[in-house]
């Protein structure tokens, strides 16, 4: 038995190259997902896909108990998320509820779930947040706030582990939009212009082979790109000037939309 890697949300997108990519590095690799399809699409590459919904606890443990089955848990993949927006006014209770559950929660119940697996041998933890960790985006103010949260969970969590002595390292992965099917499903919405503001989406393969390559160092944070979190920064430190920049960033974005 070798080691183990756990990777949420592996159906599709991110999680599907990360999973793709630690499989082809030798690790054992469990993936999870809401949709059935993960069994067979990770069965293609050797891996092993479980359904689960990464905002139930008890699924990660369960999760947790099939993957130490198959050998030590050495990376845990905190990926799944979903994506709304719009006014945040104007969103249902259920879609709140799932934003702030799927993203935040699920990341958090992972993060628990992989501690309690790994906290004696060591590990991994890469939780996947976003660009709008950074700053306001207005018309994904939902989502900006649920990836500003695991971002600071994240390093919060950190200094934590190193405070117990748990030889756990948290690593984030801040990426800005991409080409994935999650930014599709928005791309007829108005308030989705912002995510095509930068200079081209992300190709999808290009976030996994930095999030896995985060998992061979010791950096915390990674923003991909780098440029476009100073913008971000810049944004959270003069709110009132930021927010001038991003309607017309906004407009920019509308434009390539």
């Amino acid at each position: 038995m070798g080691d183990v890697a756990v990777v949420t949300g592996a159906a599709r997108g991110f999680g599907l190259g990360i999973a793709r990519r630690l499989a082809e590095r030798g690790y054992v690799v469990v993936g999870t997902d809401v949709d059935p399809v993960v069994e067979d699409v990770l069965s293609r590459f050797g891996a092993r896909g479980v359904v689960a919904d990464v905002r139930d606890p008890a699924a990660h443990r369960a999760v947790a108990g099939v993957a130490a089955g198959l050998g030590r848990v050495a990376v845990w993949v905190n990926n799944a998320g979903v994506l709304a927006t719009g006014p945040v006014w104007e969103q249902d209770d259920d879609v709140v509820r799932r934003v702030v559950e799927v993203n935040l929660l699920g990341v958090v119940n992972g993060s628990r779930v992989a501690v309690e697996t790994m906290r004696a041998s060591g590990g991994r933890i890469l939780n996947i947040a976003s660009m709008s960790a950074y700053g306001p985006v207005p018309g994904l103010a939902l989502y900006a706030a649920t990836k500003a949260a695991v971002l600071n969970f994240s390093t919060s969590l950190q200094g934590d582990l190193d405070l117990a002595g748990v030889p756990i390292r948290v690593h984030t992965l801040c990426p800005d939009a991409a080409d994935t099917a999650m930014v599709d499903r928005v791309r007829d919405d108005a308030d989705s212009a912002i995510l095509f503001s930068g200079g081209g989406l992300l190709p999808p393969d290009e976030v996994a082979d930095r999030a896995v390559a985060m998992l061979g160092g010791r950096r915390l944070v990674r923003a991909v790109p780098a440029h476009r979190a100073g913008m971000a920064r810049l944004g959270a430190l003069a709110p009132t000037v930021g927010l001038r920049v991003l309607r017309a960033l906004r407009a920019w974005g509308e434009r390539r939309r």
